[in-house]
């Protein structure tokens, strides 16, 4: 729906605007600058451009409010000109928009239906012509009638100052059948009602029932005992003109109360003031006399024959027998009134000539055209104000600028004060010329920035405004510049600045001083005071020369980055700047920012390997030989791998090995440390730390590839096993202990010389304010790894922490890392300080992916995860296993009598196997699940990578534990069981990435599904039929998967599953002809051989 534009009310356009303001915005919207007006009804704002000084139109908005008479009044405006709100352009789209208002209230709606052009212009034809034989409307009139002045108590209010006593009123009439205008029954107040009886033209009827309508919108209109007449001199609304226009257009006739009277409309009225010397004669100075002036279209009328409409026009009932209407050039006031209907003109004795002139002509001249028709008076030149700037430069770049205005007159010149409002001189009626201000502001803004104001400039800001910008003010016509003190020879330096930057041996250990130097324009500058500017946010920095300097300059960036880095600000006030031999990718970084670098020998000798690693990819590190000991082949990959952790090792670097998980971390860790004990076999072992489930492993993993080397593991503190730590670990080549372990007893562990510690699933030392990362740092070794598949899981300082054990001096404190670093990345965005960070871990980083090395790879890697039951779990599941071995080997002479109770019994210990809670939920609630932890451990770090998984279990009870542990910790999930009803929605919001980990019974699940979305497969207990266990694998492990396929088995050591999986390699065609989980299937692919082996 197209809505037409508001109507404003005029009064509150001319309150929140001024009278000034509203007389030229009307004048804009008269002459057409108003256009593109855009009307948003639902939110009330009118939009326009308004075409001003500029040559660009200003854009100007209104947010209007509607009242309850239906008009709208003014709620706040904005504007792009300079005064910026409450200007004329805010008057003239207002204007504008009630011009429109009033207009499209006549337009005929156009036709929602589409039409031909040519039948659209003869139906307007045929719509004008009345039906034949249809009888002619009666035409409607406004008839005009000069009357009396009603009592003030008719109207409610006193009269306006210098009211006419005549009043113009005007009522509607209708032609009778001899021709003559009657009153009939109208009125006013019944107009918009007559609708039936009298026959009237629609258009004229419409324009009749507006008129008294809009004559409301900004005053009370009180229709007493004669509510015929309505008068003209109380219509306050300037719209009256745009509709007496529309009346002439419409046919309406404008008509006398006599016959002989004629009703004109002007064009438009003057109303000025004509001043001439009442000369007496005799030479001795005359006395001034002040005349009004009334102009309608350039013919001059007696003003005791006038009246006033409203505060926008006049009306001139002279002679007796014509009534002309103008609307005026500008508002009315009370005074233009007093002044017009005066009884007398206004004289200004002799003695008092030179005060009119001086005081009074130049503010009179603003509010009325003032002249001398007669050339008797000589008016003094009003010369436009002068800006006027006094600078006053004050010791230390100290530059304080007051404004104010000048004004010249008759050879004199007064100060007043910079704006209008404040200062004495305007209590005193000191005459001002804001409109030739506001052109002046215009002009001087663009060299400012700003509007003029009072203030005072320090060091640069003081330099660059005398260099620049004062020589601009001085060159305009309307400024003057006064200059106070002695003006300083201000200069900028704009030379390319050059660099030296040099490395000094330090007295603290892999920490050498950096010392800087800067020249632009042959002056060297102190770096000091760059340094502190730029981290104080300062765009410039004078010197004590009086020369002055940008810094923002890509050097200085760069240069600033690359020194914040190294030092707080704090240890620059002491005078020492730092650089540590692990930042050997940032002494690259300043190699190529400056001209000169001047490096000491110690710092050749610790960072040469380093740098020279720094500049290249890793993987072109020179490969390295396998040690003799190593019972495996390496991949490419691995080689790499092993190449970049001996170069590391032999240089006393850290760092930290993140490789997808299966891509076999630990494999290239072993062979690092065989190759260290080949090369240096009576060196101090190895410490690995790792979580107690995984130390198991790597016993295991070293017995089958390193078989040559001791490994100790130390599962208990030295307290608990009696024995101190030295002892526990004589001769070993490796020792491998849990995290708890190392933590409770760290004290035992620093006092151990180490060749190296190795931080498996490193993430357990991520955060700073764990007790695990504190004696990770602690701990004195000449080489520290961290291995994660996932360094950096939920924000950044979890990089910042891993590095702080492996790399000490590669990144500030954590304070300034997250300040530098964290927040400008992960807040901000920041992608050339995230492209710094990468280039500052990349010597020190390894991780490859299954995709960037998946040439390398089989299809599927399979891998068994050992799992150690706690001790109260281990203790619970021992005593049922006992129990159950008694009650069955009684049964087996007689299985097949049995199997049902065999099948039980077994089952009951493979659900122990997973959590006791299982079988007694209340009982053993607090026991926990060894098997969830470690599977939560894996899940944790695939899906912080985006990767997907599918978890397998025959059981849905422990299913259904694991869903508790996802939704404990925010991890969406898919969960399908044989009891699941919307099994396409499940499927369908894992395979829409919706869920990243699917739970599935491998019952439900191991047929009919393609999941080729997932890469990653736990079986969280092993089936008794391997076909089994290899179909719920297949569901992503098929046609259509382009990504390799990691799949965990997860075996309870020591358990009933631990012989489930021996057994299932001895009689893999046995367990083949098992297809699900019934007792029977199960116990007659059984023997009671079988059973036996199970129960050992």
């Amino acid at each position: 729906m197209v809505h037409s534009p508001p109507l404003v009310d005029v009064q509150d356009i001319i309150r929140v605007v001024g009278g000034a303001a509203f007389q030229r915005g009307q004048a804009y919207a008269r002459s057409g600058a108003v256009e593109g007006l855009d009307w948003d009804a639902a939110a009330g704002v009118l939009r326009a451009r308004v075409q001003g000084g500029a040559s660009v139109p200003y854009r100007t908005l209104l947010q209007l409010e509607r009242k309850r008479q239906g008009d709208y009044r003014l709620q706040d405006n904005h504007c792009s000109c300079p005064v910026g709100f409450d200007c004329k352009h805010v008057a003239a789209v207002a204007m504008q928009s009630n011009s429109s208002h009033v207009l499209s209230r006549h337009r005929p709606a156009a036709s929602e239906a589409q039409v031909p052009e040519w039948q659209a212009s003869l139906q307007g034809l045929l719509d004008g012509r009345p039906p034949a034989g249809a009888e002619p409307a009666v035409p409607l009139a406004l008839q005009f009638e000069v009357r009396s002045q009603p009592s003030p108590s008719i109207w409610g209010a006193p009269k306006p100052l210098g009211t006419s006593p005549l009043r113009l009123g005007v009522r509607p009439v209708v032609r009778n059948k001899r021709g003559n205008w009657v009153k009939n029954n109208l009125a006013w107040s019944n107009i918009a009602y007559q609708t039936h009886g009298l026959k009237l033209d629609p258009d004229q009827h419409r324009w009749f029932s507006q008129f008294p309508a809009l004559h409301r919108a900004t005053g009370v209109t009180y229709f007493g005992q004669n509510d015929s007449w309505l008068y003209l001199d109380d219509f306050a609304n300037p719209l009256l003109w745009e509709l007496l226009r529309e009346a002439r257009r419409l046919g309406i006739e404008f008509v006398g109360t006599r016959k002989d009277v004629q009703v004109l409309l002007a064009d438009g009225a003057t109303l000025s003031l004509d001043v001439r010397a009442d000369d007496g004669g005799g030479g001795a100075p005359a006395p001034l006399r002040l005349d009004p002036v009334l102009e309608l279209d350039g013919e001059q009328y007696p003003p005791e024959r006038t009246g006033t409409i409203g505060s926008h026009g006049v009306y001139v009932h002279y002679p007796e027998d014509v009534v002309r209407l103008a609307p005026l050039d500008r508002l009315l006031t009370d005074q233009d009134r007093a002044l017009l209907h005066g009884s007398a003109a206004l004289r200004v004795p002799a003695s008092d000539a030179p005060v009119f002139l001086e005081k009074f002509y130049p503010r009179l001249r603003q509010v009325l055209p003032v002249q001398s028709r007669d050339g008797s008076v000589a008016f003094p030149e009003i010369l436009p104000p002068r800006l006027v700037l006094a600078a006053h430069f004050q010791p230390e770049d100290v530059l304080a600028l007051d404004w104010s205005w000048e004004y010249r007159q008759g050879g004199q010149a007064e100060r007043l004060p910079l704006l209008a409002s404040s200062g004495p001189a305007v209590d005193d009626g000191a005459y001002r010329d804001t409109a030739a201000e506001a052109d002046v502001l215009e002009a001087v803004r663009p060299v400012l920035g700003e509007a003029p104001r009072p203030r005072t400039l320090r060091g640069v800001d003081a330099a660059e405004f005398t260099e620049h910008l004062l020589p601009r003010l001085e060159k305009l016509e309307d400024v003057l510049v006064e200059v106070h003190g002695e003006r300083p020879d201000y200069r900028e330096l704009t030379g390319l600045a050059t660099l030296k930057v040099t490395t000094v041996e330090s007295e603290r250990r892999d920490w050498f001083d950096l010392h800087i130097m800067v020249r632009i324009d042959g002056r060297l500058v102190p770096f000091p005071d760059i340094f502190k500017a730029i981290a104080q946010g300062r765009s410039k920095i004078i010197l004590p020369d009086r020369s002055y300097l940008s810094l923002d300059r890509p050097e200085f960036e760069r240069l600033h980055a690359l020194v914040a880095e190294s030092q707080t600000l704090d240890e620059w006030d002491t005078g020492e700047l730092g650089i540590s031999r692990y930042q050997a990718g940032l002494w690259s970084e300043f190699e190529e920012l400056a001209e000169e670098t001047e490096e000491a020998e110690a710092w050749r000798a610790a960072v040469g390997g380093l740098l020279d690693l720094a500049g290249r990819d890793g993987a072109a590190v020179e490969p390295v030989p396998l040690p003799a000991g190593l019972k495996a082949e390496l991949r490419p990959y691995q080689q790499e791998g092993f190449n970049w952790l001996t170069f590391l090792w032999e240089h006393g670097l850290g760092g930290i090995l993140g490789d997808d998980m299966g891509l076999g971390k630990t494999l290239q860790t072993l062979a690092l440390i065989a190759h260290a004990r080949q090369q240096a076999p009576g060196r101090p072992p190895f410490l690995v730390v790792a979580p107690t489930s995984v130390v198991p492993n790597w016993v295991a993993e070293a017995a089958r590839f390193v078989p040559g080397l001791t490994v100790q593991a130390v599962p208990d503190t030295s307290a608990k096993s009696k024995k101190p730590l030295a002892e526990v670990i004589a001769g070993a080549d490796v020792v491998v202990t849990s995290y708890a372990v190392f933590r409770l007893d760290f004290a035992s562990y620093r006092d151990q010389p180490w060749e190296g510690l190795i931080l498996d699933e490193a993430q357990f030392v991520k955060n700073r304010t764990t007790r695990a990362h504190q004696c990770a740092r602690d701990l004195p070794a000449p080489f520290k790894l961290a291995i994660t598949g996932t360094p950096m899981e939920n924000n950044l300082m979890e990089l910042w922490g891993l590095f702080a054990i492996t790399a000490p001096g590669l990144f500030p404190s954590a304070r300034r890392f997250a300040e530098e670093y964290q927040r400008r990345i992960e807040q901000g965005g920041d992608t050339e300080r995230l492209a710094q960070l990468r280039r500052r871990i990349r010597p020190l980083l390894m991780r490859r992916t299954k995709e960037a090395v998946a040439a390398d790879l089989p299809e599927k890697q399979e891998q068994v995860l050992e799992i150690e039951l706690g001790p109260k779990h281990r203790r619970i599941y021992e005593a049922h296993l006992q129990r159950e071995r008694q009650k069955l080997m009684g049964l087996m002479q007689d299985l097949d009598r049995n199997r049902m109770i065999v099948f039980r019994s077994l089952t009951l210990l493979r659900m122990l196997s997973l959590d006791p809670a299982l079988i007694d939920a209340e009982e053993y609630a607090d026991v926990g699940s060894a098997k969830l932890d470690v599977l939560f451990e894996q899940l944790e770090d695939i899906t912080a990578e985006g990767h997907r998984t599918l978890v397998f279990s025959q059981f849905t009870s422990f299913l259904k534990k694991a869903a508790d542990r996802l939704e404990a910790r925010g991890i969406e999930y898919a969960y399908l069981d044989g009891s699941t009803r919307d099994r396409g929605e499940v499927i369908g919001r894992f395979k829409d990435g919706a869920a990243p980990v699917f739970l599935i019974s491998l019952k439900a699940g191991g047929f009919g599904l393609n999941l080729t979305e997932a890469d990653y497969v736990f079986l969280l207990d092993p089936w008794w039929n391997p076909a089994a266990e290899n179909q719920a694998v297949d569901r992503t492990h098929r046609i259509g998967q382009h990504k390799n396929v990691m799949v965990y088995r997860l075996v309870a050591a020591g358990t009933i599953e631990e012989k489930v999986m021996a057994l299932k390699e001895q009689k893999a065609q046995l367990f083949s002809s098992v297809m699900d989980d019934d007792g029977a299937a199960f116990s007659s692919a059984l023997t009671a051989e079988d059973i036996r082996v199970l129960l050992e």
